[in-house]
This record gives structure tokens, sequence and C-alpha cells, in this order.
């Protein structure tokens, strides 16, 4: 499985990894709703599962991904910071480029 994280993306999350109260953690992402051929993602600090991959990144962050889910497989975390700061989790390996 692979996953991406752009340079933004990147400075923000580690920011957060190294927070004292996530250390132990991972960076995990999740789908919140899937329908079609595409899905919604989400995000959170989390321990992987014996159910999960743990992928290492360009960026060196080690992110939690579930095995047997294929929408998963080719995410990019994006940050932006207009036209409003935060997150953005596509896949465009999948035809996913965004939220509709």
């Amino acid at each position: 499985m692979k996953c991406k994280i752009s340079r933004n993306a990147a400075k923000v999350l580690l920011a957060e990894i190294d927070k004292e109260e996530n250390k132990e953690l991972k960076l995990r992402v999740y789908i919140t709703h899937k329908h079609g051929d595409h899905a919604h993602y989400g995000m959170g600090m989390d321990t992987p599962t014996d159910q999960d991959e743990v992928v290492t990144t360009d960026s060196g962050i080690e992110v939690i991904l579930q095995k047997d889910e294929p929408l998963l497989d080719g995410v990019r975390v994006d940050y932006f910071y207009v036209p409003e700061e935060g997150f953005a989790v596509t896949n465009p390996s999948k035809g996913n480029h965004g939220d509709h």
C-alpha cells in the first residue's frame, strides 16, 4: 500500500506527532464514508492493529492503513492555506480528486 503526504501537510503533521501525548501513536488515514467507486477520508492518531498495514511515506511519517481496503491504497494527504486552512485527503490513483 502507498500513501503520499505533501510538504505542507508533513510540516503540520510532524508538529502534532511530536507532541508528548502522541509519542506512542501513528497517523491513521481511514474511510469515513464510501459509495460507488470512491470514498471520503478522515485522519487521527492511533495504534495499529493486526488488520492494519503501517507504511512509511517519503516524508518519514508512518501511516496506518487498513489492509483489506483498496480505496486506501494510494491516498494523498495535503494541507492548504487558502481558500481556508486545513487538510484534504484524496485518492487520485482511484479517481478521487476531492469531495463533491
